[in-house]
């Protein structure tokens, strides 16, 4: 492209050559030089929760009906993963009622917590 079609030229005589009266084209928008090239940020973040909230996520109805054990024949699945958790965490307690759980990741105590109580975790991709 010839210099004289450069937006540079077009805007001799205007105050700041559109890059704003207040910024200035300071800074490095860029970053500086070619550190961190395709920055991803947020990879190791992993949306947690503990084990003692994990019959929250279920329905009131089939929360009781499982507690006052009405339903011995089934057992109760929680699939983290469309709820927005991905890891499971250890903390708190657990009712002695056998229950399945999905999800990315789980801590070594979640897990010996949930099978002790007669539950499974089912680790997913």
């Amino acid at each position: 492209m010839p210099t004289r079609f450069s937006k540079t030229r077009k805007l001799r005589g205007h105050v700041s050559a559109g890059h704003g009266r207040v910024g200035k084209h300071r800074k490095h928008p860029g970053g500086r030089g070619m550190r961190r090239f395709h920055l991803q940020r947020n990879q190791l973040w992993k949306p947690v929760i503990n084990i003692d909230k994990l019959y929250s996520l279920l329905p009131a109805e089939t929360r009781d009906a499982y507690v006052k054990g009405e339903k011995k024949d089934t057992v109760p699945v929680i699939d983290l993963l469309p709820l927005g958790y991905s890891k499971v965490l250890g903390k708190g307690r657990i009712p002695e009622i056998p229950i399945v759980v999905k999800a990315r990741w789980c801590s070594r105590l979640a897990e010996k917590k949930i099978t002790e109580a007669g539950g499974v975790v089912q680790l997913v991709a």
